[in-house]
């Protein structure tokens, strides 16, 4: 039996800090949080445990990426290097670039190589003290690389202390060989992908990207059914690019979230809140392709539907490997507070999961996941950029990523390889 106590330190229980607890301790038995307080209310049954000091740091329950692209092969730099220069979006099409890049690359990949790649992309996030991502599918738009990509991001979560939930999403584009038959290519994703995966083992969620230049309410209504037919949550790429109700749609099969958002109107945000349906955002994509339209912040307070962030990693939109960078960009282009970011990534985005009572909140009973950061106020999370900030990052009361001390500040410095190697599973 494993027990031990951590003391000395801050702690932001639930992402909220008005919740904080100054001085806390942390009774920890098997990986599960036994007691967790003030230090001067610490049972004396703990007394005789192992101590653990984490120097005044201040705690957090580890941080959630709840919408995720994370394994698909290339990239699109070199798209990017050209949109900078002058090209449209139809040239680069033209070229054979665009998603269908994405998917040729994705298709030619094995499974070896799409897990490298991936891991490059998880890596850093553990190391900035992400606990659980989700990994959605969609590169692939054929059975045999749709299973590849869920294959690798199950792969991850035996290989890397991290919890994995992975979304399947056959509805994301329209394949080449389908072209023009978007009707015969969701029979193909309802009647024959969804059932395979499902079957499998391989699906804890579907989503579709609702859009004039995804699918229809109709064809994504018809995923949402087949998803219902296997006892799946169904999530919404919804109003990213024009109001379309797919948000209203997703509401009424109680979807965990609708993402993106930036053309919401009143009556979705009142739907999603009758739903309990999360708002997730993701600022970087917003940054990326140089958005205008801000999602309707003051309606989802108004209302009061939790607001997520994620990376959304992937190569088209939003080619970002750090959940902290969405903290700042959330703050900066969707005016959130800081209460709200940190929110965004604990207790909001594992319901975004369908996963609040395994993540984003520190109590008895629950797994003792958690970030020990270099920092002397909660605020520094959404403020720095590009800095590290984790000092130790801890998966079941263990370990798994610590930064080493610079000799010449005293402080964490950043050693993300090292450390993640030696603590893979």
């Amino acid at each position: 039996m494993s027990e031990q106590v951590w003391r000395h330190f801050n702690l932001c229980p639930n992402g909220d800090p008005e919740a904080s607890i100054a001085d806390a301790a942390m009774a920890v038995r098997d990986g599960a949080i036994a007691w967790v307080g003030a230090a001067r209310d610490l049972p004396r049954e703990f007394d005789a445990w192992p101590h653990h000091d984490l120097g005044g740091a201040w705690v957090t329950p580890s941080l959630v990426d709840c919408h995720t692209h994370l394994v698909f092969g290339g990239h699109r730099a070199d798209e990017f290097a050209l949109r900078l220069a002058g090209a449209s979006y139809e040239e680069i099409a033209r070229r054979g670039g665009g998603i269908v890049s994405t998917v040729r690359a994705t298709r030619a990949a094995d499974e070896a190589s799409l897990l490298a790649a991936a891991a490059a992309r998880l890596e850093p996030l553990i190391a900035e003290g992400v606990g659980a991502v989700e990994i959605k599918s969609g590169y692939g738009l054929e059975l045999a690389s749709e299973r590849k990509m869920l294959r690798v991001a199950r792969e991850l979560a035996r290989r890397y202390p991290v919890s994995v939930y992975t979304t399947f999403l056959g509805a994301h584009a329209l394949p080449p060989e389908f072209a023009g038959r978007a009707d015969a290519y969701i029979d193909e994703v309802c009647e024959r992908m969804l059932p395979a995966l499902a079957d499998e083992g391989l699906v804890d969620a579907v989503d579709v990207f609702c859009e004039r230049i995804g699918f229809t309410l109709a064809q994504s209504e018809r995923v949402f059914e087949a998803a219902q037919r296997r006892g799946l949550p169904v999530k919404m790429h919804a109003e990213q690019l024009s109001l379309m109700g797919g948000t209203a749609l997703a509401a009424r099969y109680r979807a965990l979230s609708a993402d993106h958002l930036e053309f919401l109107d009143e009556a979705g945000v009142r739907a999603m809140k009758e739903a309990g349906t999360v708002a997730v955002l993701l600022p970087g994509a917003y940054y990326f392709i140089r958005e205008t339209q801000l999602p309707p912040i003051e309606s989802l307070r108004r209302h009061g539907v939790p607001i997520a962030l994620a990376t959304d990693c992937n190569p088209g939109t939003s080619p970002a490997t750090s959940l902290l960078s969405m903290l700042n960009l959330g703050c900066t282009l969707f005016r959130l507070t800081v209460p709200e970011v940190l929110q965004g990534v604990t207790r909001h985005a594992a319901l975004a999961l369908g996963r609040g009572e395994r993540h984003g909140e520190l109590a008895p009973g629950r797994s003792a996941d958690f970030v020990a950061w270099s920092v002397n106020s909660l605020a520094e999370l959404a403020y720095w950029i590009g800095r590290p900030l984790a000092a130790r990052v801890v998966r079941a009361g263990e370990t798994v990523h610590t930064a080493p001390v610079s000799p010449w500040t005293g402080r964490a410095i950043d050693n993300r390889a090292a450390s993640l190697e030696r603590n893979r599973k």
